[in-house]
């Protein structure tokens, strides 16, 4: 059991039945919480708050276990969960409860992330937590913006590069513009869109859309949420999987579509990006999903469909070229969060 976990499990365990906590506890927490203060600056937390949000965010981090732990995922009751549930969690729900307080209208969170780095978890327990603080959340992700069926059938017939759906070009960029200004906007009634992954056999097709009603936190995510293009010229001497002329093409196309995407990005308050410490993690992550999918009996990929499927992104959007260049401190992501190979944070800055 780590040193924050047995901090974390006596707090609890002094909070069963009252709602104070011994200050040495209290100071042994606030001392830990400095000892990463890139972490602490970067999720609103200062010294001179003193011990009272540490004893608030112990005592929510109680009314959480206790009225919503068995929805958490990663069932986060157990105490292996409370160390992220205190580091980060926690103190970003709180972060943007404040912002709330503080803007006129509803804000838009943006998460950037690929696969396996936890947007779907990080989304679903934020609304959870900022629920039970009295905010509703609503959550809509890139994919829910794919065009139809029916229009994505004829996009592949146009451009027949476009064999999945994900690259640029292949959501409706319209839509998910007129959603989020009506979110923004505090609207009463906004049908937010939903998409369908397992229609036409996976090929996915849109849902009934969900009627939401005065929304206060919009967690807009998505694998390239907040990506900007990049110069061409990234193009010409690019990494590979990008290696042919007819992958340079397909980069260059997929790169001029990302300028319909901006003004999406602009709705957007924050940005967020969760990050492997490697990109080329997210293969092995994914390679490691269809395995675990495949011993429990569940149709999976091949490993060399894998391969292809992480590679056909990295050709369309290689995050060496348009995610490295949102994790510098000076860049326009308002939060990083940079994941271990075996999907620990490993820096909050």
């Amino acid at each position: 059991m780590s040193h924050l976990t047995h901090l974390l499990h006596n707090a609890l365990t002094q909070l069963q039945d009252r709602d104070s906590l011994n200050i040495d506890l209290c100071s042994s927490l606030r001392d830990w919480e400095w000892q990463d203060p890139e972490r602490a600056n970067a999720l609103g937390l200062t010294r001179e708050q003193g011990l009272e949000p540490i004893q608030q965010r112990l005592l929510l981090l109680r009314d959480v276990l206790d009225r919503l732990g068995s929805r958490l995922p990663l069932q986060a009751q157990n105490v292996s969960i409370l160390p992220i549930l205190w580091r980060f969690w926690l103190p970003l729900a709180l972060q943007l409860a404040s912002l709330r307080q503080q803007s006129p209208r509803p804000i838009v969170q943006g998460i950037l992330g690929g696969q396996g780095t936890g947007k779907t978890t990080l989304a679903t327990t934020l609304t959870l937590i900022l629920e039970h603080l009295g905010y509703r959340t609503v959550g809509l992700s890139l994919d829910d913006l794919y065009k139809s069926h029916t229009e994505r059938q004829r996009l592949k017939a146009e451009d027949p590069r476009l064999i999945r759906r994900g690259p640029p070009g292949t959501h409706d960029v319209d839509l998910g513009l007129e959603v989020l200004q009506q979110l923004r906007q505090g609207a009463a009634r906004v049908s937010v869109p939903r998409f369908d992954k397992s229609a036409f056999a996976g090929d996915g097709d849109r849902t009934d859309p969900e009627l939401v009603q005065g929304a206060d936190i919009i967690l807009f995510e998505g694998w390239f949420v907040g990506v900007d293009p990049v110069d061409p010229s990234c193009f010409d001497n690019p990494p590979p999987p990008i290696i042919s002329e007819a992958d340079k093409a397909f980069a260059r196309d997929c790169n001029r579509r990302l300028e319909a995407y901006l003004p999406l990005w602009d709705c957007c308050d924050r940005l967020m990006v969760l990050s492997p410490v490697d990109y080329r993690l997210s293969q092995r992550w994914r390679l490691q999903a269809e395995h675990e999918a495949i011993a429990k009996g569940k149709a999976g990929l091949s490993d060399e469909e894998v391969r292809e499927f992480v590679e056909y992104f990295w050709k369309a959007l290689h995050p060496d070229l348009f995610i490295t260049p949102l994790l510098a401190p000076t860049a326009k992501s308002a939060l990083v969060v940079t994941l271990d190979a075996d999907h620990r944070i490993h820096r909050i800055y």
